[in-house]
């Protein structure tokens, strides 16, 4: 008999990358007594990752609970990055409702429409939160009017159109029921929260079934995985079945050591647990997204949906340069190869291959970020190793066409670089399919098709184009037929002639060439690219140069040689730098441009011509 759990509800914050979601989570923590009074509280604190801090975005899905008026709600916070959408996908299978977070001046953006698809797919009750509401350009009623045609364009059903509307500003701490009169504090969310998302409900007689929507890992206990139970209790050293919807033959046995519940930001031991729950398992080795833990006398897994495949590939190899194995702990193919199968404990989006070379692996993902945050997580543990540039998986249809993974691109920009955006993305095979004004008519936006492959290496000359003004965005939109080649960089790499240790002398000479990445007194190797020429091939320059000593003395010749500070570039900016034939060289300490072939005769024989 099925029953519903009053003192329980389950919510996911979904919405677009910087919407608020985290500081929303911030407030409903702080607002809910989960802090002690006086507790000193690092702000978006869910962003438990070194990398989330830095950056400002959510990467992993967190799971967090507080009380009110003592019912127990379960907060998720999600991601809103495009390249982190296989974490929300399966997170909603937890939740019985969501928050749709909506920038009050932004409006709907395309990561809103995917993740609220996803949700209504799920026919899931939606809350909107119309948050920043005190940004001084705010435009909160016709932010609820872009949402709703969004509801509409989505297909919503009029039970999810009938959805209540929160006016709120995070930051501030404060939501209302009305655009015009600001609130006091959070409450209006939290009662809207219980009166709107339904209890969950399950038949606490029946058999156990806990769907795992997410695994956590950590080095002491191993795998944990966190998972709603559906059916039943489940208790501590109780024998369950592992078995899944998609995997008919998988049935393991195994015993429940320890089970936890979130509180706060924490998870604290319980010995059972009932239906809509949320909880944490740890001591089960072989456990995997979306399996289901039964009870031994009924084995029923839950359908769980299939996450989106990835888009993107890179190679990650073995670093063979002259300078392998002075920076890093981690250098061998084992130790590579070890680190990348871990990443798929966690990371369900993530594809990891073994190619015909022992000491190379092919690693598919979502997106740029998705497969960059990787390899800065890596060179942070001190892995080092090199990568290729990023390449996109390519599809055939029945006739053996070849398709290729497309993405919508929204694009706002000042009207006065319009211009040079529309030219740049029409030579990387991008299709304007919409244009208008916003915000007054100051900025322009605009919509394009474009291949996946044309985005590669375009964010860092969209910020140079727009002078950090523009906003990119882009989402997935399935695939279509090839589009013909696309030229990626236009200038050639100065690339070392000898190994050795940079000179200022030398580099005063190659400066005129280009633009220099290393500055004096760093290490190159023969192969090594040292910087960007303005011609369309590429230069062999020799920045180990040293001056001849000779007695001969003119007016000019001990005046100080200036240089111009180089271009340090970020992990991003060298992924989107490097061409087919280049690899980046990724260390703890170091991130170096280097040609495949080292030896400058081989390389011209192999003929790689751009």
């Amino acid at each position: 008999m099925k029953q519903k759990r009053e003192d329980v509800r389950n919510i996911a914050i979904i919405a677009h990358v910087d919407h608020g979601k985290t500081t929303l989570v911030d407030e409903l923590l702080k607002q809910s007594g989960v802090f002690r009074e006086g507790q000193e509280v690092a702000e978006r604190v869910m962003d438990s990752n070194d990398i989330e801090r830095e950056r400002g975005i959510t990467i992993l899905s967190k799971n967090t609970a507080v009380s009110y008026k003592g019912t127990k709600i379960n907060i998720i916070d999600t991601p809103g990055h495009a390249d982190f959408g296989g974490e929300v996908e399966r997170v909603l299978k937890m939740v019985n409702g969501v928050i749709l977070v909506v920038d009050a001046f932004e409006g709907a953006m395309p990561q809103t429409k995917f993740v609220l698809r996803k949700a209504l797919e799920l026919k899931l009750p939606v809350i909107v939160c119309i948050n920043k509401i005190d940004r001084p350009e705010a435009r909160p009623d016709e932010v609820v009017d872009e949402v709703l045609e969004l509801f509409l364009e989505l297909d919503a059903d009029d039970s999810q159109l009938d959805c209540p509307f929160v006016y709120a500003s995070a930051k501030a701490g404060i939501a209302s029921l009305d655009a015009g009169t600001p609130g006091t504090n959070m409450e209006p969310l939290f009662e809207t929260i219980l009166s709107y998302i339904p209890a969950p409900e399950g038949d606490p007689d029946a058999g156990t079934q806990v769907l795992i929507s997410t695994i956590d890992y950590n080095e002491y206990v191993g795998r944990i995985g966190v998972g709603k139970v559906d059916n039943g209790t489940i208790k501590v050293n109780q024998e369950v079945i592992i078995c899944n919807h998609h995997e008919p033959d998988k049935q393991v046995k195994v015993k429940v050591s320890k089970l936890y519940e979130f509180d706060g930001l924490n998870k604290v031991e319980v010995k059972e647990a009932g239906i809509g729950s949320i909880v944490a398992i740890s001591g089960i080795s072989d456990i995997h997204i979306g399996d289901t833990l039964c009870s031994l006398d009924n084995v029923n897994p839950i359908p769980f949906q299939k996450i989106s495949e990835p888009t993107i590939a890179m190679h990650f190899l073995v670093n063979d340069s002259p300078l392998a194995g002075q920076e890093g702990k981690y250098v061998t193919s084992r130790h590579l190869r070890e680190r990348l199968f871990r990443e798929l404990n966690t990371d369900v989006s993530l594809r990891v291959e073994e190619t015909d070379e022992t000491d190379c692996f092919k690693v598919s993902g979502r997106g740029e970020l998705h497969l960059s945050v990787l390899i800065e997580n890596m060179r942070r543990e001190g892995f080092e190793f090199a990568v290729s540039k990023a390449e996109v998986l390519y599809h055939h249809d029945e006739n053996g066409k070849l398709l290729e993974p497309m993405e919508l691109a929204y694009i706002d920009v000042p009207n006065d670089y319009a211009g040079a955006v529309i030219e740049k993305l029409g030579q990387r095979k991008g299709e304007l399919r919409n244009m208008g004004g916003i915000s007054g008519g100051t900025y322009t936006r605009l919509e394009f098709s474009i291949p996946a492959r044309g985005l590669i290496g375009y964010r860092g000359e969209f910020m140079t184009d727009t002078k950090g003004n523009g906003i990119l965005n882009t989402v997935f939109d399935g695939y279509a037929p090839y589009k013909g080649d696309i030229q990626y960089r236009k200038q050639g790499s100065l690339i070392a002639f000898e190994a050795g240790e940079a000179i200022t002398y030398g580099l005063f000479n190659a400066q005129e060439r280009g633009l220099l990445f290393i500055g004096p007194g760093e290490k190159v190797y023969s192969g090594m690219v040292v910087g960007q020429t303005g011609r369309s091939e590429d230069i062999e320059i020799n920045v180990c140069k040293k001056k001849q000593l000779t007695n001969t003395r003119s007016s000019s010749a001990d005046e100080a040689l200036r240089l111009v500070p180089p271009k340090i570039l970020s992990l991003e900016q060298a992924l989107d730098f490097i061409d087919t034939d280049e690899l980046l060289e990724v260390t703890p300490k170091s991130l170096r441009i280097r040609k495949k072939i080292l030896d400058p005769t081989m390389r011209k024989r192999a003929g790689f011509k751009k």
